[in-house]
């Protein structure tokens, strides 16, 4: 599976957006990884990047490596297939919340979870994810079929030794309420971390990690700075999830791992702490979660 992307992000309300990528930040003297991002999807109008272009980019800048993450069967495929042939890819794999409803009532469900269960039997497939629930997109009758989803999600993550990453909107209590009735991986990740700093006292207690994306730069994101400063730092990473919420002052424009430095710096600015001394502990938390990337190597030739 070769193609350069499976899908292109849609703007859903009509908007038109400056499709231009924005310039490269000053390089991180210290390396982290983009722990979240779909690079299947193109982004960025006739300028749209493939895996490798965005790979580049983001080496040139500090960011080593990154996690790309699958939202339905066939993305993760695409996800496994590129962690199978680059180094700096690691793969997580999943069925996104708002996808289980629709299966479900396919008949589809449980043949697309076993799918998913295959691949996370792959060497450089390290996450299951995203997975979880989202209240947002889904209303009350499909969410039985979230559930269902997300804790057989949970299941796949512990038989296999793996990491959960987490989608959770506007469903904070319910996630919460879900992971300690069944029992949470030992590695798992908030992804786009989205509470206020009660919810990351709680993530604190039970040690669960928070991946912050570039919504913490935003001007009125101001719960996540609190839940930033609240959150400690063994238990803090740090993501695009591009090409969506590119952070400020970009924002709307596409994302891209590249872009890391930002968000990283903006991070740095809100703890009172150095850019270097936070990338070394994320890049290590990055690492306790995943494993290190080189530590199976790829099977697939170009």
């Amino acid at each position: 599976m070769t193609d350069a992307h499976l899908r292109s992000r849609g703007d859903g309300d009509g908007s038109k957006r400056d499709l231009t990528y924005p310039p490269l930040p000053e390089a991180l003297v210290v390396p982290v990884y983009d722990n979240h991002t779909h690079m299947e999807i193109a982004d960025g109008g006739d300028g749209a990047l493939d895996y490798r272009e965005h790979l580049g980019r983001a080496s040139s800048v500090g960011v080593r490596g990154v996690v790309q993450v699958g939202t339905d069967l066939a993305t993760s495929q695409w996800s496994a297939s590129i962690a199978a042939r680059e180094p700096r890819v690691l793969a997580a794999v999943a069925l996104h919340p708002n996808e289980a409803p629709s299966l479900q009532e396919q008949g589809l469900l449980d043949e697309h979870l076993a799918g998913i269960e295959r691949l996370a039997a792959l060497p450089r497939v390290r996450a299951i994810g995203e997975t979880g629930l989202d209240f947002f997109r889904t209303g009350e009758d499909g969410r039985d079929a979230q559930i269902r989803s997300f804790e057989e999600h949970i299941r796949i993550a512990k038989e296999h030794g793996l990491a959960l990453t987490i989608h959770d909107r506007d469903a904070h209590d319910a996630v919460v309420e879900v992971l300690d009735r069944v029992g949470a991986p030992e590695r798992t990740v908030f992804h786009c971390f989205s509470g206020g700093p009660d919810l990351a006292r709680l993530c604190a207690e039970r040690g669960w990690y928070m991946s912050f994306a570039g919504t913490v730069t935003f001007k009125n994101a101001a719960p996540l700075r609190e839940a930033l400063l609240v959150a400690p730092r063994h238990l803090i990473m740090v993501e695009t999830d591009a090409p969506f919420l590119t952070p400020t002052p970009y924002r709307g424009r596409p994302n891209a791992p590249y872009l890391i430095p930002i968000t990283l710096r903006s991070m740095a600015e809100t703890l009172g702490t150095d850019a270097s001394m936070l990338a070394a502990q994320i890049a290590s938390n990055t690492e306790l979660v995943y494993g290190a990337w080189d530590a199976e190597p790829v099977t697939v030739d170009e």
